[in-house]
């Protein structure tokens, strides 16, 4: 049964939305890709000219899951400050959960708490600004962004 449908997203791009109702703590979705090295997903995107955001998505065991090879539509899950979901790490998986009740055609949205090894400056911050227009909004998808 289709439970997520990817369409256009009034937050960024592309976004995956409920196609049915889900409840607080329900597992929504897996976060699916390719499961490689980070040093091997960094020379890839040299390799293919990828700059900025990609689809990859780190887990603690210091891979990373590789949305863009191998992935699904989970792919397109945007950034909020708010957001409705949340990320579990299991076994080397990441799975989507629900943090509260989500309707039928609500947007599916996580935290991306992204990390980065450059300087936090002005075009760091601009590359990485938030667009979820939550009145709590930090305007960063950076963890430690101020």
């Amino acid at each position: 049964m289709l439970c997520v449908t990817v369409r256009r997203s009034s937050v960024h791009g592309n976004g995956v939305f409920a196609v049915r109702p889900f409840a607080a703590g329900e597992r929504v979705l897996e976060y699916k890709g390719e499961i490689i090295a980070w040093r091997d997903a960094v020379r890839r995107r040299q390799r293919e000219g990828v700059e900025g955001h990609t689809f990859l998505f780190g887990l603690s065991d210091g891979r990373v899951i590789d949305g863009n090879q191998g992935g699904n539509s989970e792919r397109w899950l945007n950034h909020a400050c708010t957001p409705n979901c949340e990320t579990i790490e299991d076994a080397g998986r990441i799975f989507v959960h629900a943090l509260r009740p989500i309707d039928a055609g609500e947007e599916l949205l996580i935290d991306y708490l992204l990390a980065i090894d450059d300087p936090l400056n002005e075009d760091v911050k601009a590359q990485y600004a938030c667009q979820c227009a939550a009145a709590d909004c930090r305007r960063s998808m950076l963890a430690d962004a101020v």
